[in-house]
């Protein structure tokens, strides 16, 4: 330990907490590592050899002997959306389930756990549940649970099917026009049962007595009229989903769908000391609204803004997924000529909108899958660029599953933050390889999932699961982005180190949140937010996808401990 920081150590009062005998990566520069942590309060007091270290005891001083386990900063959740994924912890979660069978007789199961349920909810059901040949419709679904609306979701979250029941009830068998979603109809002029984007399959959720909220935040709406005893079951809802975050290693989470609803019940849960993760809820700018409604994402910056609970940014969709058809591309879907998906935002209104919430001084964040939507965002950006002048603006794309290759020069000169999840690289994440890596194109296969290509480009890269379309442990999404694997066998390895993984679910997030000099590190000043996994030794040799989180801390507070 340096002589300053052991200066620095000695004018305080000695150390609260200790944590030895531990391999503590923490995450400042490449390759540094520590035996020991120093916290006192709610901040890293030092990170050094045992010896020097232990030295910061006093007699009240509380050792934790970690036993040789790796000690990492908090994660740092870039992309979720908290209530979705926490409401979700309620349904049946099928990412794993394959075939009509299973599929039938988990429903059976679920239905027989949730007699009074208005609606069976299914999460996570691939697209090929059935097979490649066989695709789920309303049919399907009658087959294996007639007499009860169903809503099977997809993986990506933007799409569903529900049964004759559901449809119904939604008032959907005979279609509707809604705009930017579409209930697919068939030839018998029916609804087959397929729901395109969230508008779609909103109404069908909305049929429980506690439902229309599970997308909270999603649409950009306050939701109206609300009984005491709806806030208090959205606000339960919340602290599970909090707890579960906690329990996985994460510290501090960026959401992204936001309203003012969601920042009043986090805020009564900060006052009551019940929150065990910082988080972020943007204000979500929806296609068609006026550049002046940004008045309200000011009022949501000015009224909250503490150490755990802000709301500094914008969120914007630009597009929707692939599997569906809706991500925005530069050429035609394999076999659609003449189909490139769709833009949410025509140019100039985006333009309009980004400038003005660059100039407010807001971070902005742009979910864009298809390389036609990354390079919309960046026209955007530059434009913002263009009338307000070059700043640490650190605006962000979310995704970008497939990109132009002139764009990557773009997005590093804009000083644009790639954000992107590992668990969302079909095949070797937390989705089979189709139908996406069909409906991308055997000719785009080289300009998806670009993570390193990206990072040698000199672009900022932080990681993050995108709750609930994927799952939320981020030692599975560590372990799925070092061990993937190229589709092809002359595509580069995008893979990046075990190293920079870690630093990009860490100090990465901190960065792309423009907090690194609050949290994300463990240097003598920072938050005392620390992560003890069960796994022991050198990163490299760990199997990330079977490690544990036994320990989480946040600002030197522990939130979780596992049992057994």
């Amino acid at each position: 330990m340096i002589e300053a920081e052991r200066q620095k150590a000695a004018a305080m009062n000695p150390s609260e907490l200790i944590i030895t005998n531990a391999t503590v990566l923490p995450m400042t520069e490449p390759g540094e590592r520590a035996e020991a942590l120093a916290i006192s309060g709610a901040r890293i007091v030092a990170a050094g050899n045992a010896a020097d270290v232990g030295a910061l005891a006093g007699g009240n001083t509380k050792t934790i002997d970690a036993d040789g386990r790796i000690v990492l900063p908090g994660i740092v959740e870039s992309h979720l959306h908290l209530f979705p994924g926490s409401q979700g912890l309620r349904f049946l979660q099928a990412g794993a389930i394959e075939g009509f069978d299973a599929l039938k007789s988990a429903l059976a199961g679920y239905a027989a756990k949730t007699p009074d349920d208005e609606v069976l909810v299914a999460q996570g059901v691939n697209f090929t549940v059935l097979g490649e040949t066989r695709p789920l419709n309303r049919h399907e679904i009658d087959a294996m649970l007639p007499d009860r609306p169903v809503l099977l979701q997809a993986p990506d979250y933007h799409n569903a099917w529900a049964n004759t029941a559901a449809l119904e009830a939604a008032g959907l068998l005979h279609g509707a026009e809604l705009e930017n979603a579409e209930v697919e109809m068939g030839r018998d002029g029916l609804a087959t049962g397929f729901l395109k984007e969230f508008a779609a399959f909103l109404p069908v959720m909305a049929l429980r007595s506690r439902g229309g909220r599970e997308n909270l935040g999603i649409d950009g709406i306050d939701p109206a009229n609300l009984t005491e005893d709806e806030r208090v079951y959205d606000k339960q809802v919340l602290r599970e989903g909090l707890a579960h975050c906690a329990s996985l290693g994460i510290t501090t989470m960026m959401n992204m769908d936001g309203n003012r609803y969601q920042l009043e019940l986090l805020s009564e849960l900060e006052a009551e000391d019940a929150l065990p993760c910082r988080i972020e809820i943007p204000y979500h700018f929806t296609p068609g609204e006026p550049p002046e409604n940004l008045d309200i994402a000011e009022g949501m910056r000015r009224d909250f803004d503490s150490d755990k609970l802000w709301s500094r940014r914008v969120k914007l969709f630009m597009d929707g997924v692939l599997d569906a058809g809706t991500a925005l591309r530069l050429d035609d879907y394999p076999g659609r000529p003449g189909e490139r998906g769709t833009r949410l935002h025509e140019p100039d209104a985006f333009a309009e909108a980004v400038t003005e919430a660059d100039r407010r001084g807001f971070q902005i964040a742009v979910h864009a899958i298809g390389d036609g939507a990354v390079n919309a965002v960046l026209n955007g950006y530059e434009a913002a660029q263009a009338a307000n002048g070059t700043k640490d603006a650190r605006h962000r794309i979310e995704h970008i599953e497939v990109i132009a290759r002139d764009d990557i020069a773009r997005m590093r000169d804009l000083g644009v933050t790639a954000s992107v999840q590992p668990p969302h690289c079909p095949g070797e994440g937390a989705f089979p390889r189709e139908p996406t890596a069909a409906v991308i194109g055997e000719g785009n296969w080289p300009r998806a999932y670009l993570w390193r290509t990206l990072a040698q480009a000199g672009i900022p890269i932080c990681f993050s699961s995108d709750w609930p379309v994927a799952p939320l442990s981020p030692l599975r999404g560590i372990g799925w982005a070092v061990n993937r694997k190229p589709w092809r066998q002359d595509l580069k390895d995008e893979r990046l180190s075990v190293e920079d993984t870690l630093r990009a679910y860490t100090a990465g997030g901190a960065y792309a949140a423009k907090c690194e000099d609050r949290f994300g590190t463990l240097a003598p000043g920072m938050a005392a937010d620390v992560v003890m996994l069960s796994a022991k030794g050198e990163p490299n040799d760990v199997n990330w996808e079977n490690a544990q989180v036994d320990m989480t801390m946040m600002n030197g507070r522990i939130t979780h401990e596992r049992s057994g």
